[in-house]
């Protein structure tokens, strides 16, 4: 029973808070770099998947391969500005046609099955 008298002792001063304290900082800081781990591990998947996806075939004018003709002229409408302020910024715009002359991204390439390349007859 003398070990009673020593845990009341250490509970009225006070001995028990620096515990608590100590166990809740731990578990506050546990639980963001938790936060931190799984936000990283998100990023780095997200990373992942972009890496694995193909070039969009997009032209100088921001428009897709699919707007574009076998010419290379681009069919999407666009706003052509038609007024402009004393500092060359557009004031009123009209629809128009985009006058891109040809597309310069990377060619998407269609599937080939090639068998492999061996020494057997």
């Amino acid at each position: 029973m003398d070990w009673f008298w020593w845990v009341l002792i250490i509970f009225w001063t006070g001995g028990f808070a620096w515990v608590a304290d100590n166990a809740r900082t731990a578990l506050r800081n546990r639980h963001e770099r938790k936060l931190q781990l799984l936000e990283a591990a998100r990023q780095e998947r997200l990373a992942v998947e972009a890496a694995h996806q193909p070039p969009e075939p997009v032209c100088g004018c921001t428009h897709h391969l699919a707007k574009h003709d076998k010419q290379g002229r681009c069919h999407e409408r666009v706003e052509v500005p038609t007024a402009w302020d004393e500092n060359k910024k557009p004031l009123r715009y009209e629809a128009g046609q985009c006058n891109c002359q040809q597309y310069v991204g990377p060619q998407p390439l269609s599937q080939v099955f090639a068998e492999d390349l061996t020494d057997r007859a």
